[in-house]
């Protein structure tokens, strides 16, 4: 009885350690696959997220701290007084605002043509809709800067140069072609017999946009309006060519007129100025990233 109460005892450990030390084998297998791409997601991050971090922690230093002390070096206390002046005098208050002014409107004019362009192209039938989409196509191909010197001989002759509306009519006319484009892909994604059955139940065409094909596309449009936000907020070029006046300027124009009088940088409140402009972006980014995937997703698939 002795040797069987033994032999009945042996065989249950035997049977853990053949099955423990494969599962364990396999875990520490998987582990060593995946190591390599968790040390390039790392390396990324490092990449990415240090020059916002070295940005954010430079907009506490002083001049003095930026003139003598390491690049890499801490602030030594956490000074807001770069955010005060950066936002007083050097008016990135105003610069804001002209930002706010100039890209709700832009976008919200881009999104509507836009998704109504996608739908005349995609969902309704006429005669000439294929050619008149490779016509809006060859809009991408045209450089902006080949346009901008006769835009602004236009804008002169009219006089609306001492506004902002040249860079609202400039941004909505540039992302008009990319904007139809994506909605027009979008729109091929929807089973056409949604809109076949609309119509069979009496819907015209404006009540099945408006009724049917914007809810549909939420997702989709808010994709394009978040890419086409992040275009027109961070354009340089554009707005440094039709701002005349300084009290017009945006909020990346107002980042090179951070000197001061002898023309010299002001570090602390231009790093103030771009951490301001960096954490905004960045929390608009992070709290839609989900709707922005599942747009992107939309579009590469055929219903």
């Amino acid at each position: 009885m002795t040797a069987t109460q033994t032999l009945t005892q042996a065989r249950p450990q035997s049977r853990l350690s053949a099955t423990g030390t494969p599962t364990g084998r396999r875990r520490a297998q998987r582990i060593l696959r995946r190591l390599p791409v968790w040390i390039v997601v790392t390396v990324l991050l490092i990449v990415v997220l240090y020059p916002q971090l070295w940005i954010v922690l430079g907009s506490f230093k002083t001049q003095s701290e930026f003139l003598s002390n390491p690049t890499w070096a801490l602030p030594e206390s956490l000074n807001l007084d770069n955010y005060f002046q950066a936002l007083g005098r050097g008016n990135v208050a105003v610069n804001y605002r002209n930002s706010i002014l100039v890209t709700l409107p832009s976008v919200a004019l881009i999104v509507f043509l836009g998704v109504a362009a996608g739908y005349a192209l995609e969902v309704m039938i006429w005669k000439g809709r294929k050619g008149t989409l490779l016509l809006i196509l060859a809009g991408i191909m045209v450089p902006g800067q080949m346009i901008l010197v006769p835009l602004f001989t236009i804008y002169f002759r009219i006089g609306i140069t001492n506004t902002l509306w040249p860079l609202i009519i400039t941004y909505t006319v540039m992302g008009l072609p990319l904007t139809t484009f994506l909605m027009a892909a979008y729109f091929r994604t929807l089973p056409r017999e949604i809109f076949e059955a609309a119509t069979m139940d009496g819907s015209g065409p404006l009540k099945s946009f408006f009724v049917i094909a914007l809810p549909l596309m939420k997702n989709a449009i808010l994709t394009v309006a978040l890419v086409q936000f992040f275009s027109v907020w961070n354009d340089l070029l554009i707005a440094l060519t039709f701002t005349v006046r300084p009290e017009l300027a945006t909020i990346q124009v107002g980042l090179l007129n951070l000197n001061d009088q002898y023309g010299s940088t002001q570090y602390g409140p231009l790093f103030a100025a771009i951490s301001i402009n960096i954490v905004a972006l960045l929390i608009v980014f992070v709290f839609l990233n989900k709707k922005i995937m599942a747009g992107l997703a939309a579009g590469s698939l055929k219903g």
